[in-house]
């Protein structure tokens, strides 16, 4: 089989694992199987990237060493425990000090100016996967593995130029993936290609949104025509509830593309939203598998799933730190265009709006975003739009979205009924209902301090302890 595997940041975050992933693509390969290898930067790298932004922005140069110093740190120590060759460990560390000493210079540099621009950024979140493939292609060596290690723009993933949230041409993409990589697979190389990575029609770096190796991972095998594409993580799989709420949660078996959109947009924290759109027309399935459990065969993710897996509702999710608006005015009745001004003004501040429900009678609105978002909404909506195109704004800063998901759920009569009747027997205040024309998903917010309850009694009304 042609597999694309991708790991996450937990899955290398140090030398021991890495030997460990070393020999779980070895095991694979040595059984006859072509391996193509997608890796994120270690865990907390992306995030240590974005903070030294800021001291960027404060001409802290001390800081800025100091980040240096510890992401060094971190990488020599996951070399000297996952690279025993000598030859192989010299090189890991040389191209390691190369990459270190090129963000650092870009770092001072930008420090002239203090200003981080979009393209800036792209540039310096790339560093944190640049560092780490050299270190896994030489440990594959060091197991006799012929392997070598591309960034995404040298793997061929041509985007546009969205820095920050870019999209891949993927006519053009095709092409020059192909072209790049195939050769390297008929020499029985096992290609090492940094995640979340891309670049522009002028070679500017690019990066596909948080969590964008998924979508590499995806974007390469529909391009070299893979068999499967693995995402390893540290969980089981996709579940029917977050089992730090359900301790009876069970992994989800098979679930379809679908469903799958619908479980990665409703807050499960292990896929890219946008991972499943190359692969949506083919017949390419997706399956989730903990690294550190192979026993398990996690999620299978694909376009026809078997009827035995099409239950009625197969996952409970809960969306923590949200916060509720609601607007209204006399004057949003009837008036074309209302909701359109609400929207655009957040938009232009890159507000993200999760759920809408607008009353029938046209004079409120109420919205659901997230809570770091909320100060950034208020204040747009108070300078923007109060007393021209609404009257009041309110806040409820302390709610939770609980959505219902399962394909079953489409054109069954009462699946609403039951969702509302398990929740109203525990007591529970329903604030806002939406659910789409698909019948895929029904979510609805409550009060933060009801989460949890409405969560399990859902889980235990739908008996999804029984779901596979």
């Amino acid at each position: 089989m042609r597999l694309v595997m991708k790991f996450g940041g937990t899955a290398v975050d140090s030398g021991k694992k890495i030997v460990h992933i070393a020999n779980l693509i070895k095991s694979y390969h040595d059984k006859g199987n072509e391996i193509i290898g997608v890796f994120s930067a270690v865990t907390g790298m992306t995030d240590e990237i974005l903070n030294v932004s800021e001291y960027v922005l404060k001409r802290d140069k001390k800081k800025i060493k100091d980040f240096i110093n510890k992401t060094r740190a971190i990488h020599v120590d996951i070399i000297q425990n996952c690279i025993r060759n000598k030859n192989y460990k010299a090189k890991a560390l040389q191209v390691v000090e190369v990459l270190l000493e090129e963000m650092e210079n870009i770092l001072n540099g930008v420090v002239l100016l203090t200003e981080v621009t979009e393209k800036a950024m792209d540039y310096l979140l790339s560093f944190g996967e640049r560092l780490l493939t050299p270190i896994v292609s030489y440990s594959l060596l060091d197991k006799g593995l012929d392997s070598v290690y591309l960034t995404g723009k040298e793997a061929g993933i041509l985007t546009d130029s969205k820095f920050g949230q870019a999209r891949p041409l993927i006519d053009t993409t095709k092409i020059r993936v192909k072209y790049h990589i195939d050769p390297l697979l008929k020499e029985n190389k096992i290609p090492v290609i940094t995640g979340f990575i891309g670049a522009d029609q002028n070679g500017n770096i690019t990066t596909l949104g948080r969590s964008g190796s998924d979508y590499t991972a995806t974007i390469i095998a529909v391009c070299i025509e893979a068999d499967e594409v693995w995402l390893w993580t540290d969980v089981n799989g996709l579940m029917t509830a977050d089992p730090q709420i359900v301790k009876e949660a069970k992994v989800l078996k098979e679930v379809s593309f679908a469903e799958a959109i619908e479980l990665s947009l409703f807050g499960a924290k292990y896929m890219h939203p946008r991972a499943l759109e190359p692969v949506m027309d083919t017949k390419i399935p997706i399956r989730i598998r903990n690294a550190f459990n192979l026993s398990n065969e996690g999620t299978i993710i694909s376009k026809n799933p078997s009827k035995s897996s099409q239950k009625i509702v197969k996952s409970i999710i809960a969306i923590r730190n949200t916060a509720l608006i609601d607007v209204s005015g006399g004057g949003m009745v009837g008036a074309p265009g209302t909701a359109a001004k609400i929207f655009d003004a957040l938009a232009r501040k890159s507000v993200n709006i999760m759920m809408i429900s607008q009353s029938p009678s046209e004079s409120s609105i109420s919205m659901v975003v997230k809570k770091d978002d909320l100060d950034t909404a208020i204040t747009t909506l108070d300078l923007t739009l109060l007393d021209k195109v609404i009257k009041n704004v309110r806040v409820n800063e302390d709610v939770a979205v609980v959505a219902v998901v399962g394909s079953g759920m489409r054109g069954i009569k009462g699946i609403a009924a039951k969702v509302f009747s398990s929740v109203s027997k525990n007591s529970i205040n329903v604030i806002m209902i939406a659910q789409g024309s698909s019948e895929l998903n029904l979510a609805f917010v409550v009060n933060n301090v009801d989460c949890e309850k409405a969560v399990k009694s859902l889980h235990e009304a739908f008996m999804l302890t029984k779901v596979n």
